[in-house]
């Protein structure tokens, strides 16, 4: 369904997985001989996704009849990274607690790891498991900025060398009703898709008030879902999984955007209420992107093509006709465990198994729109991807960086100061 050609540009980083060190690729990728085997897992962020991930992944684990052992934690919070150690009994020195927590659980002794903390530290996360030679679940969306989203591309591609399992949080694609509409409209049920509209639009998420003697870097964090430096703002962190959908069933992730958006409901951070953006995936296809975060507004959650011969929803009931054959999807009725069925499957069976590219695509797709709409201008792909365009997007970092936490230079941006289209 349209161009199926690669619209990312590999110059960026194909020179420094060419030069991959000798020493980096010798990490030994474990091979489970024995479903009784142990299976060694490691969660860093052990906040409500963090310790939703890693129940998934326990109930997974059981599904396929596979011995799997929490045997490390890590968070910025104490109280957060205790509570799931006593939970799980991991042992206290293997509870670790601090921004740089995680380098110690990627040097413990564990198989996989899930990655659960807030968006902005995902690509430097993601990195130093893949160099230590860790199976990943990362929960989405993978990055804030395009030097983020091309760095997890590039560790993506040295987990393929290394024969790694990525999982990514996008759960969608692991969904049966999803599962079976891509596969109607990639055999062509409503023919070339030339449209559609997508839909993320429900109330506000939880905020949290300055805590007095607080620090700007632990502020942060417990409110990381209203600031853009570390969530990407709404349209990166929850409309992320509408625009994988888009790129998954088109085939690929658009070529430009143009948008809008603004603020005027939020109490804290600097994220905007609503966006609207329309995004030109090439080949006579353009794709509306709405997502709102208001309260008492109406609620929509979806997605919706338009072909040259019909239409259909992202899941939801489709008319199939004698030319269209579904697979049987052997899949659970709970997407979020079936995305580590998948994960531990491919471990445990050597299945080859990589999501760091679509979901950092996603992610960049989002970002895109973003862009475009605190800027007023028109934002390509090749904009955040090809450095021979010479883009003032490409190397735009949002800072505080997940360096700076590390390293205890940690400013909060200004709060309800936002980014005036036009004024650049």
């Amino acid at each position: 369904m349209g161009s199926k050609k690669n619209f990312f540009t590999r110059r960026d980083f194909l020179k420094s997985t060419a030069v991959t060190s000798a020493a980096l690729l010798a990490a030994q990728t474990t091979v489970f001989a024995q479903k009784s085997e142990r299976i060694r897992v490691g969660l860093i962020g052990c906040g409500g996704r963090g310790t939703g991930a890693l129940k998934d992944c326990l109930e997974a684990g059981k599904q396929l009849g596979l011995n799997l052992e929490v045997t490390a934690v890590a968070d910025i919070f104490k109280d957060r990274a205790e509570n799931t150690a006593t939970e799980h009994k991991v042992p206290k020195e293997q509870c670790f607690v601090g921004f740089d927590a995680y380098r110690k659980v990627m040097r413990s002794d564990i198989d996989v790891v899930l990655l659960a903390t807030s968006p902005n530290f995902r690509p430097l996360h993601f990195e130093t498991a893949v160099k230590a030679g860790k199976h990943v679940f990362m929960e989405k969306p993978v990055c804030v900025d395009p030097p983020g989203g091309r760095r997890i591309i590039e560790a993506g591609e040295l987990a393929k060398q290394k024969a790694l399992t990525i999982v990514a949080g996008t759960q969608r694609r692991h969904q049966l009703n999803y599962l079976r509409n891509h596969s109607a409209v990639q055999q062509g049920l409503i023919g070339k898709i030339t449209g559609g509209c997508l839909w993320w639009c429900g109330g506000q998420l939880w905020y949290k008030e300055r805590k007095e003697g607080e620090s700007d870097a632990e502020y942060l964090v417990r409110n990381w879902v209203n600031f853009t430096e570390m969530s990407g703002d709404h349209i990166v962190e929850q409309h992320v999984h509408n625009l994988d959908i888009a790129n998954w069933y088109i085939g690929h992730p658009p070529v430009k955007a143009i948008g809008f958006g603004g603020r005027a409901r939020r109490k804290t951070g600097n994220q905007y209420d609503f966006f609207s953006i329309e995004y030109d995936y090439s080949d006579q296809c353009i794709i509306h992107s709405m997502c709102r975060q208001v309260n008492g507004c109406y609620g929509r959650v979806s997605e919706y093509f338009i072909g040259t011969e019909g239409a259909a929803w992202g899941e939801g009931k489709i008319q199939i006709n004698e030319n269209i054959k579904i697979p049987d999807f052997k899949v659970h009725n709970n997407p979020y465990v079936q995305e580590h069925i998948a994960l531990l499957d491919s471990v445990v069976n050597g299945k080859k198994l990589n999501e760091a590219r679509q979901v950092a695509e996603a992610s960049l797709t989002a970002v895109m729109g973003r862009i475009s709409a605190y800027t007023g201008k028109l934002v390509r792909w090749v904009d955040l991807t090809d450095p021979s365009i010479n883009s003032p997007w490409y190397n735009f970092v949002l800072t505080p960086t997940a360096e700076d936490f590390e390293k205890g230079e940690v400013k909060a941006p200004e709060e309800d100061v936002i980014a005036i289209p036009g004024t650049e």
